[in-house]
């Protein structure tokens, strides 16, 4: 049978699986409510499973909010549901802190979470006391507040430790539990809001102890017992504030009880802020007890014990505050032991050592000393006591302050004597030498007993009966300066007295100690006072050891001091002991007693009745006696004065009415604050005066009516003071009196106290502004007069008592008559008022509440004193909701609204507008503008709207005489609802208050809007009013807190269960408000189109729908009133652009684009309301704008983000900018986003960029002078102006960014301008740089950068870059790698496409990111680059590298069947040639391609390209090593001549040969004949170029590196030889010159390189005279030269379109750049060659590093810059590093769409692009262009020279390899070899044939004489290499082919 269960729920202690179908899947931790149970299963809520008990523990529980959402609380205490809830939470949030890898607050966090576990389960356990209780639960909210606010969770404001429930409390106090939470810890809320009463002389101190604990006292000198003294001394007053701390040792350092081992601590209580600021010691006396003289046995027996002084030690407490910085911090000091010099000075040796005075003691030998420890506490020492019960447990000596201490407590019984036994003198008595003297103490009483355990030498150890002095040696007047104390119990003090022996000690054999005289005091004197506290000087009389002491009234009849020989003149002349006259004896005493008193004139007063003559005078002199002593006797004092009152009125009534005040004034010492609850007990149990109340009244009276006449009004003040106690007499008084006589003179009474009112209010009305006194007597009433109200309502009703406060508030001038302390006093007054007792009372606080108000209200209105009304009005709301939940409040919140709410909304608007300003000044703060300020007035209007009802609103709203009035109302609480939102009134962490703020800002705004829709709609329409309200709404809906899309599902939840979601709420009223416009709507129209636009952007769908219609409507009425929206399309942009691109981060905008989408996307939408309109289309393609427009500003905002990289925040830019340019025509927002590119082009240094940026912008402007407005930085200005300001900063731009060439164009249009103004200083100016920038062109390096293509592929690029393919220009120095690795970086998520093939539509339409990075190569658009042999590489490579927008790559292929035995004559390319849609460099650095034209080249074709292209690479890279000065490091050199001259060991351009030089080939393909003859042709160029390069190597090889050149050398030969064997004999020798773009890659120099080889031609070299050769004519070669120059040519030509702005850039025709990357060599077999092995050895900077183990597509290319520079130069570029070669750990990138591997299945032949080539890749390569046209073939043949002319120089015969000499004086470099001249192929019929050589009719005679001298010798070489000869056909062929340059820059041909 199942039990119904309402109030019990299980939580989970294990995890729960189960097979069963109905059973229950339950994890640890949950809590599970139970509805019913039987025997073996429970039945769980909603539903149907089952699960075993063993699993839960079942707690009763409570639920709340019963229904479908109720919830189970257990019933517990609600710290461990909060700590159990909380750590839930964190736990989450802890593990995202390690994937942070926030790992100190991770570590942080997992230590508070064990503390906070292992505290609840102490709180669980339930066996701690109450204090322990308290003390955990602080624990426990401190550390949920450290957690809380370090993991950015909200506040939880608590009371009592405890969560408040914001419902049943007002927000006010509220408000204030935030404040106490964020800034004074876990306060509770009545130490935080209990006002002090009295002022701040009520402050109780804070007490403060001194732990110490002595651990050592280790010495090597004493080895004797010995007394330590621990006390505190005052150096300044010279004295001893604190009582002893003894510590007895034995002679080895250690305790004498065994039982006191590292027990040896004390705590000096009681030390006030005060002491602890005076120059205090520790001060420490060592006493040893044992011989007299500490080295000489001789000196006394050893059975003899003196006590002997030995050493001092002291610590200074300004040290051990420096050392200590923290509470409860233990710390360890090292004390030194100083021995005195001379005894005498012993009694100030603390003194000396203090002061440093060295001479009179003597420092220790060693560091030893005392040992101990410190420790401060603060605080009630019952509260250390329990929060250090381990130290308390140590047998802790507590030792006292001499005195009282500053608070004396009712209940600290206290009755010590502090006796001080100063000094003596004493004769020498008949002795050679001074005695040895011992003084011994005894407290005997008054019959002869000594009593026990009287005398105390130090806290730590017993007392004793007896007291023993240390003796001084030899001293017959010592110092001694040692306390005792004597805690006399008090019934023996009267009556005792004190005994002093005073003995000789002897140190001879015997050691006797001979009592030679004695001297006694007695307690307490004949009058009844104790021994005052000073210096006494006592009589010694003579005795010896035989005199008895067993009568002690023999000597107590005789004078002990002077002052009592005084007293008694008549002695007996007998007496029986005689009195020394020279001997005298001082002591001093110190009384500290409760009980006891050294006052005469206290005890005259309370034995006044024993002489009743001296009362005047005694009550006179009360002033006069210490306030300690009067706190002692209170009540004997009080009963005495009211029995004077009693005995007669008349007489005595006024002195003992100012006794009676001076008293009560005394306890508002704080010295004495705690005496008042005695004061209390006194009235209520032990007061007696039934009739003194009415002198009371009348003394009271007189004094307040006195108060308009006295000029000294000390006493009516300090009357004032005192009214509390007072009327708490008269109160008491009267109850004694009625009590007695059955309520007599009941209506005497009433009267009594009436006129005293009307006097209290007498003393008020009065004006004080004339007198000074009177404003404090004033100001003493104000502040006694709200405690007297607790007094009346024990006689009055509580409306009597409030008819009496009322009038006397009343009675206070308004706030203009009075200054401003009194200002503070009177509110001080009332706010006392509110928090009283009386103002709880329904019944009373309608009647104050009134007078409160208006007094507020007037402070207010002038803005005074904000901070004490704001307290008052805080009190007023906690005490009205506090009754609003008993009772009905509706009057008193009547009153409140009609005198408060207009005015605290302005204050609230002036408090905001101070602090505004005051923040944007950042001038001085005003000191009521802070936030607590803002805080308080908020709170306090929240909370009075909050108790607002409908009717209040009503008669609110009907109140207000005109709509004016009504119309000033609503523009306030709407502006002071705004400011609430926009500025930061609560903290982000204030959820619980932020929340409470919106609900009762929606619901105020509800009652509002109807008031504002019936009284300013239609023809009474107010715009301001209207758009204020639209303007809260938006504002309201867009906040932070409301947005609980952020928020986690708990408190979601949460949120919504309380409130609601208040966004939908809103959006509601603002829908309603809309259509109730009506025909106003257009007044709102576009102007709030973006507002609106913010409120669909909350991620709310119901919200979204709501302003659908809205914005429907804005676009119908703006379609019926202008015939379009124009204006409402152009404001939706500007608020889209600034909501999105200027957004913060705000969480909305992450989903603006799913939102915007629905909005104006598909149906169903704003698009379905527009179907339906006549405005169909335009609506249609407004609703396309927007949306494109959204997505751009979404990819802008996601690439603005601060984490993301340049690229694409200049793409997002880019993209955005041309919208806005081509697609919606808005030019403001097109220059704005103009210059927020260039902005990030800047950042990111690069100038080029930001030059063309802005050219973009300088292409808007024109050359007028038609006036501009200020616009982003710019001022107001003329467009000329603005014009001429662009162009400086584009130019100075183009400089930083090295493109001079760009900027000499503009600085041609600014000289044509300034030369029209006649400018001549601008002019000379820009001439200036002008020529500056053609230097600059010559004269410096520039790194010629890569490009690389880029593919984005996915649907999670940003709409941008989507599917799209680019081309990048990259960084100086940047290769493919690095390009590679740092895509990859921007793009982490994106995948590396492996292939360069194009991808299909499954890859483009995937929600993922595919990457596809390869290089490729520009190709000029302009054909005609300049081509003159003399013009720079330089200056030539940047045309061919600039203003490009085609750029080619290769992919190579097998066409048919692959050829087995040599795969390259089926090797065809691929080539694909990208078209960009702008070229480069332009507005980015980043350009998308437009389209693709894709062509295949035949294997001849692709083998004639490589070998040129590396041929090419061979002259430029020999020309830059020929131009350096200084030889620096030659690594590229050798590595790029042995990537072509080895790899002939492993077939080279031998492949080639066999592939195309076969006869077979040649006969089946008869078509290629020409390209055989080209590609034979640019073999023989290449040797002749290696040639060249070996002879520049060995001029800077290193020696080191010989053994390499030799190699070179001899595979140079091998090559040459079969270069001989693989030529037919028809073709041999056939050396002809090209101008292929060698003339592109060298410098300008003139002259000519002759090049002399042998073995070239066949074993016919006669052969050679039939070859065919190349031919032109002069004409044809001036008309192409002619051609050359037209249009183009140096920037410094004339400029004909100069007055056209669309033609201001002219740019030099551009060529192909050459190739600059190589490969390493390998041999076949895969190894490195000897040539790597060498580079790899040699120590350079360019040294390379490859891995051998690599295959090669992870090794791709290995790039290298070797950038042209001027041959003028005297110092040579920087050597560029090599790149390192390196497994990249990203996905690899193919280095190119030609992977050798890929393209080749993997094939290691020679030239497929594996390493050994020996050229450039077929497919890899990096230098462009198309094929280059050869020109026609030439007929004629030159002249054969004679063989001696072949002759080399001497210094040439010894050189194995080519030999190469200059024909000109100044030819020094290959730039001045002709190339040879070639004919394009037919496949390209289109491109322009390079120019011929220049012809010339005449010889250099200078060469001519040159090969006339030569002499060709025969050299033969040994075997296993093949003979090289010099046919002497040879020499027709050159003389044939050889064009010589002469020095004028003509050209010389020999035909």
């Amino acid at each position: 049978m199942l039990i119904p269960t309402y109030d019990e729920a299980a939580f989970m202690i294990c995890n729960f699986r189960s097979p069963i179908c109905q059973a229950l899947v339950l994890e640890i931790g949950e809590t599970v409510q139970i509805l019913e149970k039987s025997e073996g299963k429970n039945q769980s809520h909603n539903c149907c499973g089952i699960f075993p008990v063993s699993y839960v523990h079942l707690k009763k529980s409570t639920v709340t909010n019963r229904g479908l959402c109720e919830t189970v609380v257990p019933l517990e205490d609600p710290i461990i549901t909060e700590t159990t809830s909380t750590l839930q939470e964190w736990g989450v949030l802890w593990k995202q802190l390690y994937v942070k890898h926030k790992v100190d607050l991770f570590h942080k966090l997992r230590h508070v979470m064990n503390e906070l576990i292992d505290l609840r389960r102490q709180l669980i356990q339930g066996h701690l006391a109450q204090d322990q209780t308290r003390e955990i639960k602080r624990h426990i909210t401190v550390r949920l507040d450290w957690g809380n606010e370090h993991l950015g969770l909200d506040l939880v404001p608590r009371k009592e430790f405890e969560m408040v429930d914001p419902d049943q409390i007002s927000i006010s106090e509220l408000y204030k539990l935030h404040v106490s939470s964020r800034h004074c810890g876990q306060q509770s809320t009545n130490q935080v809001y209990t006002r002090q009463r009295h002022g701040d002389g009520c402050r109780v101190p804070v007490s403060h102890h001194l732990f110490i604990n002595l651990k050592s006292f280790t010495y090597n000198s004493i080895s004797e017992d010995a007394d330590v003294f621990f006390f505190l001394y005052d150096t300044r007053e010279a004295k001893q504030i604190s009582e002893k701390f003894m510590v007895k040792l034995n002679k080895n350092g250690g305790p004498k009880n065994p039982e006191k081992v590292d027990r040896l601590c004390a705590l000096f209580t009681d030390l006030s802020s005060k002491d602890l600021k005076r120059d205090l010691y520790i001060v420490a006396h060592v006493i040893r007890t044992g011989r007299m003289l500490l080295n000489d046995s001789k000196k006394g027996p050893p059975h003899v014990q003196y006590r002997r002084p030995y050493g001092c030690a002291v610590l200074a407490m300004s040290d051990v505050f420096h050392t200590i910085t923290d509470l409860k911090e233990e710390k360890d000091f090292v004390l030194k032991v100083y021995t005195c010099n001379n005894e005498n000075e012993w009694y100030q040796i603390h003194e000396n050592i203090i002061r440093k005075s060295n001479t009179k003691y003597s420092a220790p030998s060693t560091n030893y000393g005392l040992i101990i420890s410190l420790q401060l506490l603060r605080g009630e020492l019952e509260q250390i006591r329990r929060e250090n019960q381990a130290v308390f447990n140590r047998a802790l000596a507590l030792t006292r302050k001499l005195g009282f201490p500053d608070v004396i407590l009712p209940g600290d019984t206290r009755n010590d004597l502090y006796l001080t036994l100063e000094r003596g003198e004493f004769e020498r008595g008949g002795k050679s030498v001074q005695k040895n003297i011992e003084v011994t103490l005894y407290v005997l009483y008054a019959d002869g007993d000594t009593l026990k355990d009287c005398i105390s030498l130090g806290s730590g150890e017993p007392n004793t009966s007896e007291y023993r002095s240390f003796v001084l040696y030899h001293n017959n007047g010592p110092r001694w300066s040692e306390m005792v104390k004597l805690p006399i119990p008090i019934d023996r003090f009267r009556g005792s007295h004190l005994r002093f022996e005073f003995r000789h000690c002897s140190t001879k054999d015997k050691g006797e100690k001979k009592l030679f005289g004695f001297a006694f005091t007695p307690l307490m004197r004949e009058d009844g006072t104790t021994l005052s506290d000073e210096s006494h000087e006592l009589y010694v009389y003579k005795c010896d050891e035989n005199a008895t002491f067993s009568n002690q009234g023999l000597y107590l009849s005789l004078p002990c001091c002077k002052e009592d020989f005084n007293s008694c003149p008549n002695l007996p002349a007998n007496l029986p002991f005689q009195r020394s006259p020279k001997e005298t004896f001082w002591v001093s005493t110190i009384l500290c007693s409760t009980k006891l008193t050294q006052n005469v004139d206290l005890l005259a007063l309370l034995n006044w009745k024993a002489h009743p003559e001296r009362v005047l005078d005694i009550l006179g002199r009360l002033r006069q006696i210490s306030g300690e002593e009067i706190v002692k006797f209170l009540r004997d004092v009080l009963d005495t004065l009211f029995c004077l009152l009693d005995d007669n009125t008349d007489k005595y009534g006024p002195l003992v009415f100012q006794s009676l005040v001076f008293i009560i004034n005394l306890l508002r010492d704080s010295r004495f604050y705690h005496f008042r609850p005695v004061m209390d007990a006194y009235i209520q149990n032990h007061f007696a005066g039934a009739l003194a109340y009415k002198e009371l009244i009348r003394c009271l009276k007189w004094y307040m009516d006195r108060s308009a006449e006295v000029v000294r009004q000390d006493h009516i003040q300090e009357a004032m003071r005192a009214l509390e106690y007072l009327f708490k007499f008269i109160v008491q008084s009267r109850i004694l009196y009625s009590r007695a006589t059955c309520g007599m003179e009941e209506e005497q009474f009433r009267a009594s106290i009436q006129e005293l009112f009307q006097s209290i209010r007498f003393v008020l009305s009065l004006d004080s502004r004339s007198s000074e006194n009177l404003v404090f007597t004033q100001a003493a009433l104000l502040n006694s007069f709200p405690d007297i109200f607790d007094e009346l309502l024990q006689m009055f009703t509580v409306q009597e008592v409030a008819e009496y406060v009322r009038g006397t508030l009343g009675s206070m001038p308004s706030t203009v008559d009075i200054g401003q302390s009194m200002d503070v006093v009177k509110l001080q007054s009332i706010a006392r008022t509110v928090e009283s007792r009386l103002f709880f009372f329904p019944e009373s606080r309608s009647i104050l509440l009134p007078v409160v108000l208006h007094h507020i209200h007037l402070h207010l209105r002038q803005q005074r004193e904000l901070l004490i009304c704001s307290g008052i009005l805080s009190s007023i709301f906690s005490i009205i909701k506090t009754s609003s939940m008993e009772s009905s409040v509706q009057e008193e919140v009547e009153m409140m609204v009609e005198s408060l709410l207009d005015v605290l909304l302005q204050t609230l608007l002036s408090i905001m507008s101070k602090s505004h300003s005051v923040e944007t000044s950042r001038g001085q703060r005003c000191p009521q503008c802070t936030a607590e300020i803002t805080g308080e007035y908020v709170s306090c209007l929240l909370s009075l709207l909050r108790q607002m009802t409908e009717i209040h609103f009503h008669h609110l709203l009907n109140n207000f005489h005109s709509k004016e009035e009504l119309k000033e109302f609503l523009l306030k609480i709407f502006c002071v609802f705004r400011n609430l939102m926009k500025l930061t009134i609560f903290p982000r962490d204030w959820s619980v208050m932020r929340l409470l703020t919106s609900h009762i800002i929606v619901v105020t705004t509800q009652f509002l809007s109807p008031a504002l829709h019936k009284n300013f709609s239609e023809a009474d329409f107010d715009f301001k009013v209207w758009n204020s309200f639209f303007s809260l709404t938006v504002l309201y809906i867009n906040q932070p807190s409301l947005q609980l899309e952020a928020l986690g599902p708990a408190k979601r939840k949460k949120v919504l269960d309380k409130y609601g979601d208040m966004r939908v709420m809103m959006a509601y009223e603002l829908f309603r408000m809309w259509q109730k416009l009506g025909d106003n709507k257009p007044h709102f129209i576009p102007g709030m189109m973006g507002p609106f636009l913010g409120v669909t952007l909350v991620p709310q769908t119901e919200v979204r729908n709501i302003m659908i219609p809205i914005f429907h409507d804005m676009m119908d009425w703006e379609q019926r009133k202008n015939g379009n929206f124009k204006q409402v399309e152009a404001e939706l942009m500007d608020k889209l652009d600034s909501m999105v691109s200027d957004g913060k981060g705000d969480d909305n905008h992450r989903e603006l684009f799913s939102l915007l989408t629905q909005l104006f996307g598909p149906y169903p939408s704003l698009l379905e309301k527009i179907e339906q309109e006549t405005w169909r289309e335009t609506g249609i393609s407004f609703v396309t704008s927007v949306t494109r427009l959204v997505e751009r500003l979404l990819d802008y905002r996601d690439c603005m983000k601060g984490d993301e990289m340049e690229n694409k925040k200049i793409g997002g830019s880019v993209n955005l900018m041309n919208f806005y340019k081509s697609e919606v025509n808005k030019e403001d927002m097109y220059i704005r986003y103009i210059h927020k590119l260039c902005d990030l082009h800047l950042q990111a240094e690069d100038f080029t960029e930001a030059a063309f940026t802005l050219l973009l912008y300088w292409e808007l402007l024109q050359w007028e002078d038609r006036p501009l407005r200020d616009f982003l930085h710019y001022p107001c200005q003329s467009e000329w102006q603005r014009k001429e300001n662009l162009s400086r900063k584009i130019l100075h731009y183009f400089n930083k960014g090295k493109c001079w060439e760009y900027g000499i164009s503009l600085c041609r249009e600014l000289a044509f301008q300034y030369e029209t103004l006649y400018d001549y200083q601008s002019l000379s100016w820009i001439r200036k740089m002008e020529a500056a920038y053609y230097d600059n062109i010559i004269e410096q390096q520039r790194i010629e950068p890569e490009f690389f293509r880029m593919g984005f592929y996915g649907r999670k690029f940003p709409f941008f870059l989507r599917n799209k393919e680019f081309v990048c220009r990259g960084y100086d120095y940047e290769r493919l790698e690095d390009f590679q690795q740092r895509m990859l970086g921007e793009f982490p998520q994106a995948i590396a496409m492996q292939h360069p093939n194009q991808p299909d539509d499954t890859i483009l339409q995937s929600d993922a990111q595919y990457l596809q990075i390869y290089a490729v190569t520009p190709v000029s658009d302009i054909s005609d680059v300049p081509q003159l042999e003399r013009v720079p590489e330089r200056i030539k490579s940047f045309y061919r590298i600039n203003n490009v927008s085609r750029f080619h790559y290769d992919r190579p292929f097998h066409k048919g069947p692959k050829d087995r035995e040599n795969e390259f004559r089926s090797l065809w390319i691929e080539r694909t040639t990208l078209i960009l849609s702008r070229p480069l460099p332009g507005i980015s650095r980043w350009a998308e391609v437009e389209r693709r034209e894709v062509v295949e080249v035949s294997p001849l074709e692709n083998a004639i390209y490589v070998v040129e292209n590396k041929t090419q690479e061979l002259r430029t890279l020999i020309s830059q090593y020929q131009h350096r000065q200084h030889h620096g490091n030659i690594n590229p050199l050798s590595m790029c001549l042995n990537g072509v001259i080895d790899a002939a060991v492993n077939g080279g351009i031998a492949r080639y040969q066999e592939a195309f030089f076969d006869k077979d080939y040649i006969s089946s393909h008869p078509e290629d004949t020409e390209r055989i003859t080209h590609l034979k042709d640019l073999m023989q160029e290449q040797v002749h170029i290696l040639g060249v390069g070996l002879a520049v190597h060995e001029k800077l090889v290193h020696p080191e590196m010989r053994p390499l050149h030799k190699k070179l050398v001899d595979q140079f030969h091998m090559m040459r030889t079969g270069l001989h064997h693989g030529v037919p004999l028809n073709l041999q020798g056939s050396i002809r010159h090209s101008s292929s773009s060698l003339s592109s890659h060298t410098s300008s120099e003139a002259g000519n390189l002759v090049i002399m080889t042998d073995g070239l031609m066949g074993e016919h070299p006669e052969e050679a005279l039939h070859m065919q050769v190349r031919q032109t004519s002069l004409l044809h070669i001036m008309r192409k030269v002619s051609m050359s120059f037209v249009g183009q040519g140096s920037p410094s030509l004339p400029d004909k379109a100069k007055h056209n702005r669309e033609v201001m850039i002219l740019l030099p025709s551009h060529r192909e750049r050459a190739n600059n990357s190589m490969y390493y060599n390998m041999a076949e077999n895969g190894q490195n060659n000897h040539m790597q092995r060498a580079l790899l050895q040699q120590v350079s900077p360019c040294k390379p590093c490859a891995d051998p183990h690599m295959n090669l597509p992870e090794k791709g290319h290995f790039l290298m810059h070797c950038d042209a520079f001027h041959h003028q130069n005297s110092d040579p570029p920087p050597a560029l590093p090599v790149r390192s070669l390196r497994k990249s750990p990203l996905h690899p990138i193919p280095g190119s769409p030609t992977s050798p591997q890929s393209a080749l299945g993997g094939s290691n032949s020679t030239l497929s692009g594996s390493a050994s080539s020996g050229v450039s890749s077929l497919s890899e390569s990096n230098f462009g262009g198309q094929y280059p046209d050869p020109g026609p073939i030439r007929n004629d043949a030159l002249e054969p020279l004679p063989s001696h002319l072949w002759s080399p120089p001497d210094e040439y015969l010894a050189s194995p390899y080519l030999h190469i000499h200059y024909g000109g004086p100044e030819i020094d470099s290959v730039d001045q070899v002709r190339p040879f001249h070639y004919r394009s192929p037919a496949s390209h019929p289109h491109t322009h044939p390079h120019p011929h050589a220049h012809a010339h009719p005449g010889l250099d005679m200078h060469l001519k004489e040159r090969i006339e001298g030569l002499n060709l010798d025969e050299s033969t070489e040994t075997t296993g290499t093949t003979a090289v000869t010099a046919p002497r056909g040879l020499l027709d062929i050159i003389k044939r082919n050889v064009s010589v340059e002469q020095e004028d820059g003509s050209t010389l041909f020999r035909n």
